[in-house]
């Protein structure tokens, strides 16, 4: 282990060094030329902002080629533009105002050439222009926006026999200006050319929602060719949220089949446009948001996920019947009514739900072998990121200690928050005055408590930041594959069921078992002996699938299981591993390579077996180790097995010696 040690250092120092030369060798131009031609293949097409903008907003690692990092390719191209000025001369000007005087009506520019023909006035803005004058006479003391939310209005409320006239202006003009606009066409192509040349890159797949307001737009329009954007808006907007289920069906199928067309005609140019520099990333991912994907799903026929225990189910029911009941108090109320059930009832609940978990899973296979590859691995992941997402909470720093007054505010927070109405302001501020007028002796039972909430954040931090975490001798290591434990006894399967339906989780785990131990003395004999029966029953179970298990290990893997395991026993009684020498103990704890987390346990079994055999202290005392790594657990076993022994206060120093005092 040292000398792998000491050639993990020699290998960091060669990594740093190559590193450090890699960094310093200087660049080929041919390789800065590719680093520029990288960088402009990944600048947008129409690059109008500064160059700072442009190159905070660059994707470095798009542009990394060859064996240099994005980072790198960063750091060269601010050495070399530090060398390039950053100003125009009069004589680059002069250059862009040639182009300019050529070509002055280029792009938005183009309506202000004197032969583009003049667009028609709207119906509504022949209504306006024609009263204007009439209605600023008349109302002398109101403004240009009072004046025209006038006669927006007026113009709404005219019959459309009146509204004819306004329109068959307009549709004549109109006629006009397209024959102008085509001969415009005619007498200037090379105006035309910048605006008509179109990005051959596919159009971006629509969602349902665009789809079904571009549809709905031009039946408005049909109606009303007149309306304003504003007018469409108003009334067509508001629709989609309204829209059945069924209906919205309809445009999502469209939506992903225009989807599905985009993605083939996106890989096509990619693979024919190598110079855009392209990948399926720049491919649109979705169209469809959380709730659309979840209605196509359910209308295609994925189940629903059950209730994850009795508690939700109960709480799932009970909820659609309290529609009108605020959110903040639904959850109160579905808490006390869950304490008025009886214990059958709860268990009933509990029951159904497992049912349904059951149901599910059968459901949930059928429904992936009824669609495609594609959307089987979509779900799939869905699933892996919602575990994910699950565990990822595990590598987080600890809950931050509570103060003496958190606490209590946390314990009396609900008799305020009823007091005032829930009104959470005036009750925090009732808290903090009642709080400032209690006397010290009232605080002293909050007070202790915010110190065992620091001590269990510092141990919670340790344990974190601990390379080797202290290991309780009672836990049993676990093996790959190994079947689960079922409990043992009626009461161990009583407490595991209490525990997993969440029932009492408002409640510390110290008070938490004491209502378990409680509810199970109250319980009826004719109930503790169901689950003693239950218990039993498990017990058959899991001594079958630990028998198949141990038939797939090979030979040295089912010696170790029982080797480790007639240890472990030892707390129960055995006296088997009591007998073993400590050479023997030595050959056995190095079959194979073990964590340190086994190691650290091995060690304290061989001390604590050790003083009792030589009467140094009695059963029932404990061995305390400070955590280490496993090169020094190792090196005391075999110091301890080499000397026969060690004294208790012999432990602590040998665990601390470095294994190579020359090798730090």
């Amino acid at each position: 282990c040292c000398m792998h040690v000491g050639s993990l250092t020699k290998f960091k120092k060669t990594a740093f060094l190559f590193f450090f030369i890699q960094k310093k060798k200087p660049w080929e131009q041919d390789d800065l030329l590719k680093l520029l031609d990288a960088i402009k293949g990944n600048l947008p097409e129409k690059d109008l902002a500064k160059y700072k903008t442009s190159e905070s907003h660059l994707d470095w690692e798009k542009v990394a080629f060859n064996s240099y990092s994005g980072e790198m390719c960063k750091q060269k191209w601010q050495e070399v533009s530090r060398e390039i000025r950053k100003f125009r001369t009069l004589t680059e000007l002069i250059v862009d105002a040639q182009d300019y005087v050529k070509n002055p009506y280029k792009g938005k520019k183009l309506k202000k050439h004197p032969d583009f023909p003049k667009k028609p006035l709207t119906p509504y803005f022949r209504f306006f222009m024609e009263k204007r004058a009439k209605y600023a006479k008349l109302h002398p003391e109101m403004s240009n926006l009072d004046l025209t939310k006038i006669l927006s209005k007026k113009y709404k409320e005219l019959p459309d026999r009146k509204k004819e006239k306004y329109v068959k202006d307009f549709l004549r003009e109109k006629e006009t200006f397209m024959l102008r606009m085509m001969k415009f066409r005619q007498d200037h192509p090379d105006l035309l050319e910048n605006v008509n040349k179109k990005s051959n890159v596919p159009e971006k797949p629509k969602t349902p929602q665009q789809l079904w307001y571009f549809h709905e737009k031009k039946a408005f329009l049909k109606a009303r060719p007149d309306a304003t954007t504003k007018d469409i808006k108003d009334s067509v907007g508001k629709q989609w949220p309204q829209l059945s289920d069924k209906k919205r069906i309809k445009w999502i199928t469209k939506s992903l089949e225009q989807k599905k067309l985009y993605e083939e005609k996106m890989r096509e140019f990619i693979q024919q446009h190598p110079e855009m520099n392209m990948t399926e990333e720049n491919i649109v991912k979705s169209t469809l948001t959380k709730a659309e994907r979840q209605l196509k799903d359910k209308f295609d026929g994925r189940p629903d996920k059950p209730p994850s225990n009795g508690y939700s189910m109960f709480c799932a029911e009970l909820m659609s019947s309290m529609k009108d009941v605020p959110s903040t108090e639904r959850m109160v109320m579905c808490s006390q009514r869950w304490k008025l059930l009886k214990q059958s009832e709860k268990d009933a609940y509990q029951k159904r739900c497992e049912q349904k978990k059951k149901e599910y899973e059968v459901e949930m296979n059928r429904y992936l072998l009824s669609i495609s590859e594609e959307e089987q691995q979509r779900i799939l992941s869905e699933q892996k990121m919602g575990s994910f997402k699950k565990g990822e909470d595990k590598g987080k720093l600890p809950e931050t200690p509570k103060t003496a007054q958190d606490i209590w505010q946390q314990s009396v927070i609900g008799d305020y928050l009823a007091r005032f109405k829930n009104d959470r302001v005036k009750a925090q501020k009732a808290m903090e005055a009642t709080w400032n007028t209690m006397e010290k002796k009232e605080k002293i039972m909050w007070i202790k408590k915010a110190a065992e909430d620091q001590k269990r954040y510092e141990r919670e931090l340790s344990e974190m930041r601990s390379p080797a975490p202290v290991v309780t001798p009672g836990k049993k290591m676990k093996f790959d594959g190994e079947p689960k434990k079922p409990p043992s006894n009626g009461y161990q399967k009583f407490s595991q069921e209490m525990l997993s339906n969440g029932e009492l989780n408002h409640l510390p785990m110290k008070e938490r078992m004491g209502e378990i131990g409680g509810r199970w003395q109250r319980l009826p004999q004719k109930e503790k002996d169901r689950y003693k029966r239950l218990a039993e029953e498990k017990q058959r179970q899991y001594k079958v699938l630990l028998e198949q298990w141990l038939a797939s290990l090979s030979s040295q893997e089912r010696a170790t299981y029982k080797e480790y395991n007639s240890l472990v026993s030892h707390k129960f009684g055995s006296t088997q591993y009591c007998s073993l020498t400590c050479q023997n103990r030595l050959e056995l704890y190095t079959i194979r390579c073990f964590s340190n987390q086994c190691l650290y346990f091995v060690c304290k079994m061989v001390i604590f077996n050790h003083l009792r055999r030589n009467q140094i202290f009695k059963f029932g005392s404990s061995v305390t180790l400070p955590a280490c790594s496993s090169v020094r657990l190792r090196f005391f076993l075999k110091h301890f097995c080499r000397n026969g022994g060690a004294q208790q206060n012999q432990v602590a120093p040998l665990l601390k010696r470095n294994p190579r005092p020359n090798n730090r």
